[in-house]
């Protein structure tokens, strides 16, 4: 026997957005505007029509959003819906049989032609009096119930009666409250809505021991929280910190990765656990807990929230090591095998082994998640989670998010995309992406174009510019218009981007050519930063960062993901898009290439920017404060040493030309 499920009267088939075929929730976050589609039809030729049905977390549905076909003959439906509250969502699509607009397509044929007049007007009058019964306004009733007597009237010529059931106002009751026949839904699908921060934010990364003094040149949570200040005037929301547990000696790193450290040598902040503990405590040096716990309220008072890196591994020092060498790959020789990721060795490291003891791994995990929710931090950047096993992090995130919905985690994980997408499936709310390497507009709209597509629906970038383990060719030879575009397009393609410190000073030197290692790179070594004489000496993209923060935090159409659209240019060195959130649309042109001046004539998709075709309309650069007048085709000009981009407010005017010609820039 088949147990195959039946279809429904009406069919509604390959309801999206729909994760892992509706086993896990699709994502958004309150306030965030998402698309549902489905495919619905019907035999013959009769009308059908769908709406989406969205219910709340305690289970109320809302007033329902109709759908219309997103092209005609296609029989794809799709509609908008906005969740407003933080939880767990359904949504259902529901079909239904549309008989007053087959009737009105039949009555428009056949009245005028004079076939079964009588008979067409009386089938509708019934129909009429019918949808009426489903208009709770008196006044609109009155108004159906007006056209079906006028239909009934046969003392009024053919036409008129008609017309009295096609005016704009009793449509417009019709389409609030249609009559609907053969209702049929769709299995309903899960929805998790997360706070904002899930999808939207500003991070700084830096490390609080390079943050000393000169009479003591390690730095502490006390001396940490001067800089502070400045991170929040440039419009960071999260400040970033590396593990700040205590740090192994056993094969300790020297600069540069050496395996021959001097005494004065810090160490690297990864290879995490000493005597003095573990991953719930806090490196000697660096001060107390009541001084973290100062630390983070120092942050919050300036707007900031803390994100916490967890890294699940171990120096050999590790108070782990001793007390569960089941969490431990043993070799033969009865030696503990260290982290590896050829040709690079982290012999001061000890990865994880998981299948031994996995249960015990939860539990103590979130054990230690829960140590540092205690102390104020609710966002923690997970590295490498794609070196452990999928269902470890999904038992971990939802033990912790059972009970704390707002914790949010960031997958760090630089790995093959079928991983990637997976971690964001099972949990992680937010997640590294190949945005490092994807420099050349071709490579940047392919990307894009899947990220704000079906993978929106589960997956959010977090768009670094650069991070302590990588900088980019692009970065270490394209000088300091390389680092600006590459702002502006991580803060105005991601809802989520972030920059690891001294982004802002543009440091690109190597260790060695053909290589992403930072010369003194500051996971080895302290590392100094005078960023009072770098301000002086006009040596920081700062104004350009606090800038593109401002603009991200005036204009909602940069705070979402899923409205990014790409518009043409015919030089690839030159691309543009734009996204658009109400009556809020930006646009940017951006030069990548930063050695050279480039021209391009930029095309624009007018409607995507919820403008007629032929339109012409002022844009504001936000950069600069200038104003054009754009239409739909327009010369641009970006000079790399001047400025890299225009970010475009776009702005309707009622006195502005409407002759569609094109504007210089």
């Amino acid at each position: 026997m088949s147990t195959t499920e039946a279809i429904g009267r009406i069919p509604v088939r390959d309801v999206h957005p729909a994760v892992e075929c509706g086993r896990r929730p699709a994502k958004a976050v309150t306030g965030e505007t998402f698309q549902v589609t489905a495919t619905v039809f019907r035999e013959g030729h009769d009308a059908v029509a769908a709406n989406v049905v969205l219910r709340d977390p305690e289970g109320r549905a809302g007033p329902w959003t109709p759908m219309r076909e997103l092209a005609p003959g296609t029989d794809r439906w799709g509609a908008e819906v906005t969740p407003d509250a933080e939880g767990h969502w359904t949504y259902t699509v529901e079909a239904w049989s549309d008989p007053l607009t087959t009737w009105r397509r039949i009555a428009r044929i056949k009245v005028p032609a004079g076939i079964d007049t009588g008979l067409v007007l009386e089938e509708g009058a019934d129909l009429y009096e019918r949808a009426s019964r489903e208009v709770p306004e008196p006044a609109a009733r009155a108004l159906v119930l007006a056209a079906a007597e006028t239909l009934r009237d046969d003392s009024l010529p053919v036409a008129t009666r008609l017309a009295a059931a096609l005016t704009p106002q009793v449509s417009g009751v019709l389409a609030r409250y249609p009559l609907r026949e053969s209702v049929t839904a769709s299995d309903p699908l899960p929805l998790l809505v997360e706070r904002e921060r899930a999808l939207f934010g500003s991070w700084y990364e830096f490390f609080p021991r390079s943050e000393g003094t000169a009479e003591r040149p390690h730095g502490t949570f006390r001396t940490a929280a001067r800089r502070l200040p400045a991170i929040a005037a440039m419009g960071f929301d999260v400040v970033y910190l590396p593990p700040v547990h205590p740090i192994g000696s056993t094969f300790r790193k020297g600069r540069n990765n050496s395996l021959s450290p001097t005494p004065e040598d810090v160490g690297v902040p990864w290879a995490i656990g000493s005597p003095e503990g573990g991953h719930d405590a806090l490196h000697p040096a660096l001060g107390t807990i009541e001084d973290f716990d100062r630390f983070v309220a120092r942050a919050a008072a300036l707007g900031l929230e803390v994100a916490l890196d967890f890294a699940l591994q171990c120096s050999p020092d590790h108070p782990w090591v001793d007390k569960h060498p089941e969490w431990f790959h043993h070799r033969p020789d009865g030696s503990i095998a260290y982290a590896e990721n050829p040709p690079k060795k982290y012999q001061d490291i000890y990865p994880v082994a998981f299948d031994r003891d996995m249960a015990g791994l939860v539990a103590e995990t979130v054990r230690v998640l829960r140590h540092w929710m205690a102390h104020g931090v609710r966002i923690f950047r997970v590295d490498n989670p794609h070196t452990k096993p999928v269902v470890f992090w999904e038992r971990v995130i939802a033990d912790v998010n059972g009970t704390d919905p707002d914790v949010i985690f960031l997958a760090e994980a630089f790995t093959r995309p079928a991983m990637m997408h997976t971690l964001a499936q099972i949990g992680f709310q937010q997640s590294y992406t190949y945005f490092t390497w994807r420099n050349t507009r071709q490579e940047l709209t392919e990307y894009l174009t899947e990220l704000s597509g079906e993978a929106a629906s589960y997956m959010r970038p977090n768009f670094f510019v650069n991070t302590p383990d990588i900088l980019h060719a692009y970065l270490q030879h394209g000088g300091r218009p390389a680092f600006e575009v590459r702002a502006v397009l991580a803060a105005t393609l991601s809802p989520t981007w972030g920059v690891y410190s001294g982004y802002e000073l543009c440091e690109n030197t190597p260790l060695r050519d053909g290589g992403e290692e930072y010369l003194d790179s500051e996971k080895y070594q302290l590392k100094p930063r005078d960023w009072d004489a770098a301000e002086r000496e006009g040596r920081t993209i700062a104004p350009l960062i606090t800038t593109l923060n401002t603009i991200r935090r005036e204009h909602p159409a940069l705070r979402r993901l899923r409205n990014l659209h790409f518009h043409r240019t015919d030089n690839d060195a030159l691309i543009a898009y734009s996204k658009r959130t109400g009556a809020d649309t930006v646009l940017v042109v951006a030069n990548l290439d930063p050695h050279h001046t480039q021209e391009a004539t930029v095309s624009l998709d007018m409607p995507q920017l919820g403008l007629d075709r032929y339109e012409s309309v002022p844009v504001r650069d936000e950069l600069t404060g200038e104003t054009y007048h754009w239409g739909s085709t327009n010369y641009v000009r970006l000079d790399p040493g001047r400025a890299p981009a225009h970010v475009f407010h776009v702005q309707r005017s009622p006195a502005s030309p409407q002759n569609g010609g094109s504007a210089a820039s």
